[in-house]
């Protein structure tokens, strides 16, 4: 009786922390990029490369994505409002028939943005890899990060953090039942930022550099 009940305290005591880890990382990260994102596309600087961050067209069971017709809607505002003169489209392309940064290169397209302007990253498979990779391979030190609030908050933090010039436009944000899912998961995505941090984690992939002119 006497080692379950300390168990189950040290339970408790282990799971508060948790807790209160997590609280402080999503605190820190809201509170160091809340200057540098924005709602309003006339806040903006303008810069010369949009990185749009990539997710599935469709949902599990076939439905619309909101989170990714909302981001495309983001993008081509920005371009039709002279914001950016291109857009770099980071997503993930793990498998043969999912492929987020094609997808979304086409509905830009759809859209009326040329598709002389939109630049491909296949491997950002995580936000982390998409804010390294369009330094480091797409050449791009400064940058508006194109997705929700809440996404947006934790690219341009990482960004800043790596010392990349970032900035973020915000998408309509999805109604809470559609994305509350997504937004648990956001939680979690924060505590893996200062892990990735403190122990130097680098992207999945490298490669050889892509010129965007």
């Amino acid at each position: 009786m006497f080692l379950r009940r300390r168990f189950l305290w040290l339970s408790l005591l282990i799971l508060g922390i948790l807790l209160g880890l997590t609280l402080l990382a999503n605190s820190t990260i809201v509170n160091a990029s809340k200057k540098y994102v924005f709602n309003n596309i006339h806040d903006l600087p303008k810069t010369k490369v949009g990185l749009l961050l990539g997710t599935s067209k469709t949902l599990k069971g076939g439905g619309k994505n909101d989170f990714f017709y909302f981001r495309i809607q983001a993008a081509v505002e920005l371009y039709k409002q002279g914001k950016i003169k291109y857009l770099l489209v980071s997503g993930d392309n793990s498998t043969k028939g999912y492929n987020e940064p094609l997808d979304m290169k086409e509905e830009l397209i759809k859209s009326g943005v040329p598709d002389s302007v939109i630049f491909l990253d296949y491997a950002g498979f995580r936000t982390f890899d998409s804010v390294i990779r369009a330094r480091d391979i797409f050449g791009q030190a400064e940058y508006i990060v194109i997705s929700q609030q809440f996404h947006n908050e934790r690219a341009v933090y990482l960004a800043r953090r790596n010392n990349i010039l970032a900035f973020g436009y915000n998408a309509v944000e999805v109604q809470a039942y559609k994305g509350f899912k997504t937004k648990m998961r956001e939680y979690l995505a924060r505590d893996k930022v200062f892990i990735d941090l403190l122990f130097g984690v680098e992207p999945k992939f490298s490669g050889e550099p892509v010129a965007i002119p």
